[in-house]
């Protein structure tokens, strides 16, 4: 089954860029897609729908050269914001609409009737077999090594297994940083790749100072993968995790007296296995032209 159009015809590189909590804006998004590859934003970075509704005023102003654009909607009931920023979605026709947590038909409905596409995120077979019998137009598939919420699964495991039975567009996510790594996902049998990481370590990523430099320091060890802060499996730098007081092999408080200590993810901050080969802090439009160059030159090395 062929990729949608529009993730064809506008796009240099096969990219769509992960949406990243407390990183991801509307500038950063407006970088990825004037760059050639898909910008993604979660609805909830905007601490209200009527600042989304702004955002996405901006990013109605892409030229019509760009990559489309793609919004991350928490489908899990604890979102009381969804009707609201899905109906802003609707108003401006968002182009991709990538949902998480749950699948639901009566979304991806309504997405349809504006024309809009949804790739729906999942860490097994199961959940993916589920959003696709919820009607979806693609999956991205969030294996192991990827930074925030993630899953355990090796990811040409996972691609493989979902390739048994599933021939629509798929975007692979896990560990990717460079052309390479882009490339490794299409030969895996993935469509696109989903990067995340490394557009932290950018200068137009939301993200704090102390925050890039830590990616920059970090290597593929420095990554807890835990359950521990959140409600699902998710990548942490251990960098950050120490500095708020907890063991970096558990996940569990140093001083046992804080057994019942909360965590607030902007101080525990995320990132997957591939800030190995991240040394550096470019603006996106140079970071993806770089990796163009590298999947390119992947490209003729298998050939020769």
């Amino acid at each position: 089954m062929p990729l949608p159009a529009l993730l064809q015809n506008r796009l240099a590189l096969p990219v769509i860029a992960a949406p990243m909590f407390l990183v991801s804006s509307p500038e950063l998004v407006i970088a990825q897609c004037r760059a050639g590859i898909v910008g993604a934003i979660p609805a909830l970075n905007a601490r209200s729908s009527e600042i989304f509704s702004g955002w996405l005023d901006q990013l109605g102003n892409l030229p019509a050269t760009a990559a489309p654009y793609a919004v991350n909607l928490i489908l899990h009931p604890s979102n009381t914001r969804l009707e609201a920023d899905l109906a802003i979605c609707e108003q401006h026709r968002a182009p991709v609409i990538i949902t998480s947590m749950s699948a639901r038909a009566d979304v991806v409905e309504r997405v349809h009737a504006w024309g809009g596409i949804v790739l729906h995120d999942v860490v097994n077979a199961r959940h993916a077999r589920k959003a696709i019998s919820q009607g979806v137009d693609g999956l991205v598939l969030v294996a192991g090594g990827a930074g925030g919420h993630a899953g355990s699964l090796n990811p040409i495991g996972f691609v493989r297994e979902v390739r048994s039975f599933y021939d629509g567009p798929l975007a692979l996510g896990g560990a990717i940083s460079d052309g390479a790594g882009i490339l490794a996902a299409q030969a895996a049998g993935a469509d696109l790749a989903y990067m995340g990481t490394r557009f932290i370590a950018t200068e137009e990523a939301q993200a704090d100072a102390d925050y890039k430099q830590m990616v920059l320091d970090a290597t593929a060890t420095d990554i807890l993968y835990t359950p521990r802060f959140s409600v699902a499996g998710a990548s942490f730098l251990k960098a950050s995790v120490a500095r708020c007081g907890f063991d970096t092999e558990t996940g569990l408080p140093v001083d046992t007296s804080q057994e019942n200590k909360s965590v607030v993810w902007r101080d525990i901050w995320s990132a997957g296995q591939g800030v190995g080969v991240i040394n550096d802090l470019p603006p996106v439009a140079e970071l993806v032209t770089r990796l163009a160059a590298e999947y390119r030159a992947a490209r003729e090395r298998l050939a020769g």
